[in-house]
């Protein structure tokens, strides 16, 4: 059976943050992420977990100046002692929220630049943060992105991030699999869940084209949750998705699931 996370960064945003997660645990999610832990002292935010009795699943390192337009360190050329010292702060959010992944973002890239540098900084910084993360029993996420949802990112396919996964050779980073992204950017979902589940570290979910519930749009959700439960995925489903209106009035699709 599916474990599905609320991801507290799209859902539930009618109310204050701090607020989202009694919100979460009184619609029955047990999990929850969220992009970024670093505006709230760490323990804060592990007393609402408590509190509700909820587990934190994953979130983002940090990604650089988000205000700014970055998105992530880690595939950055000359940003690489800024990276080291992202992976340290994650880390030490992890061991207080309980969470065992890590999603490292990777960053943007401009239309003149040097792919083959950026890919051989990246390689490097991900073998680093596994080397880092394996000590304290954590795993290394990584996760392609659309391109129309964040133009210039560094990496957007599926069997890239895999090859780049199998380079670093570390058994501690795997593959963030967003069915959304993956969608929009090469489709042929099932086939590549399929193919790829026993590197996949984390799943999220939204529907394609609107980011909406999992219950419209072009993709089969009930279908494809019925394979990944198949495939033997343990993980957990992380509903990263903008509600249409009020989270937990749209939340019709999940009753059968929990």
């Amino acid at each position: 059976m599916p474990r599905f996370a609320a991801n507290l960064s799209m859902m539930y945003q009618e109310h204050a943050f701090l607020d989202r997660f009694g919100a979460a645990a009184r619609d029955g999610f047990k999990g929850v992420e969220y992009l970024f832990p670093y505006e709230f002292e760490a323990e804060v935010l592990a007393a609402r977990l408590r509190e509700h009795g909820l587990q934190q699943v994953l979130f983002n390192g940090p990604p650089g100046d988000w205000a700014k337009g970055e998105r992530g360190l880690a595939a950055l050329p000359g940003r690489e002692d800024e990276f080291k010292r992202s992976v340290a702060t994650a880390i030490a959010y992890a061991q207080v929220l309980g969470n065992d992944r890590i999603h490292l973002m990777a960053g943007n890239i401009g239309a003149g630049d040097d792919r083959a540098a950026f890919r051989a900084v990246y390689i490097r910084n991900l073998a680093f943060a596994a080397k880092e993360a394996v000590a304290h029993g954590l795993t290394i996420v990584i996760e392609p992105i659309n391109t129309r949802n964040m133009p210039g990112y560094f990496l957007n396919r599926q069997d890239e991030a895999h090859a780049i996964c199998r380079e670093v050779g570390a058994a501690n980073l795997k593959v963030q699999f967003d069915l959304y992204h993956c969608q929009i950017v090469e489709g042929d979902l099932a086939m590549k869940l399929k193919q790829t589940m026993p590197n996949v570290g984390h799943i999220q979910i939204a529907s394609v084209p609107d980011r909406h519930e999992p219950d419209e749009g072009e993709v089969n959700y009930p279908y494809l949750l019925k394979l990944i439960d198949t495939l033997g995925y343990e993980g957990w489903i992380g509903c990263e998705y903008v509600p249409r209106g009020n989270t937990s009035e749209g939340l019709g699709w999940l009753k059968e699931w929990l």
